[in-house]
């Protein structure tokens, strides 16, 4: 059988990690916070010393992380996936651009290691319930092996292609839609309530229309807005470094990205006020500071 490694058992990684224990597959896991690394090992994991003692057990080597610099650090970096002597694939589930994906696959393929991007889309959510869309680039062979493991979290696991590169531009385009979609559809719904429609009011209405209805409207605003919980699972700090790798990598490709420069801001507002390690629906702030209301069950003053 083959053995899996997992690096990175943050608010996504852990429950990815956990599913592969749960079927049964062989893992050994490691993160710089010891006792996420207990949890999984009570669970039935084997516990790696470092990333690279993981790279040294394994076959495959899954990452979950949060910034490209790290990803480059753990695959490539000094003590890191390169020059192990079990690692065969390497997964980076991050999300980090296709240049950093090149780049990384590179150097690996110098050690004779096949890397596949493969982020993801789902959120925490997806994660813990092991329905997450898995967009794949790499070795067809590569992804044949790492396959069985993806499949324990993924309910959709696509390979697009062996170029590198690719999972990640596709998880770009997914995060800038998504990250539009939000406050376009904010931005709509506080106009609806300035003019005196109550916010739960609209946003039923747009959930049953075949025109407005979506995942930022049903999900996003009427589930963690509407409620004021703001608590979707993904960090705003993080959902702006998407977009600034969105725009950096369509500007590379020739590809216009007018609207969603704009949209870019909320979120560099966002940050900029200090709201970077909380929630991304929280972006949802700076509309409302600007309307001067909230979306909210009765509305009432930003």
């Amino acid at each position: 059988m083959t053995k899996f490694g997992f690096i990175g058992l943050g608010a996504m990684g852990k429950h990815m990690a956990r599913h592969l224990v749960q079927r049964g597959l062989p893992v050994t896991v490691f993160d710089s916070n010891a006792a996420a690394v207990e949890d999984l090992v009570r669970g039935g994991a084997a516990r790696g010393a470092s990333v690279r003692d993981v790279a040294e057990k394994a076959e495959v080597v899954m990452v979950c992380l949060p910034t490209p610099d790290i990803v480059e650090q753990v695959a490539i970096g000094e003590g890191g996936i390169a020059g192990a002597s079990a690692v065969k694939v390497f997964v980076d589930h991050s999300t980090t651009g296709p240049t950093v994906a090149r780049k990384v696959a590179a150097a690996l393929a110098v050690h004779g290691i096949q890397a596949l991007d493969a982020p993801l889309a789902g959120g925490v959510a997806g994660a813990e319930a092991g329905t997450l869309t898995v967009m794949v680039a790499g070795d067809t062979g590569a992804f044949a092996l790492a396959r069985p493991a993806l499949e324990t979290y993924g309910r959709n696991v696509s390979h697009l292609g062996e170029q590198p590169g690719l999972g990640q531009t596709l998880k770009l385009v997914n995060n800038m839609i998504a990250g539009s979609a939000l406050v376009t559809a904010a931005e709509a719904v506080l106009f609806g309530v300035k003019a005196g429609i109550p916010a739960h009011t609209i946003l039923q209405v747009l959930s049953g229309s075949a025109t407005a209805r979506g995942f930022a409207v049903e999900t996003l605003l009427a589930d963690k807005v509407l409620s004021r919980r703001f608590d979707f699972g993904f960090r705003m700090d993080l959902m702006r470094k998407d977009m600034r790798l969105a725009l950096s990598e369509a500007e590379a490709v020739g590809a216009p990205m007018f609207a969603s420069a704009v949209v870019k801001q909320f979120f560099d507002a966002a940050v900029a006020d200090g709201e970077g390690s909380n929630d991304m629906t929280r972006v949802v702030h700076q509309i409302e500071k600007l309307a001067g209301t909230t979306i909210g069950s009765a509305g009432g003053p930003a």
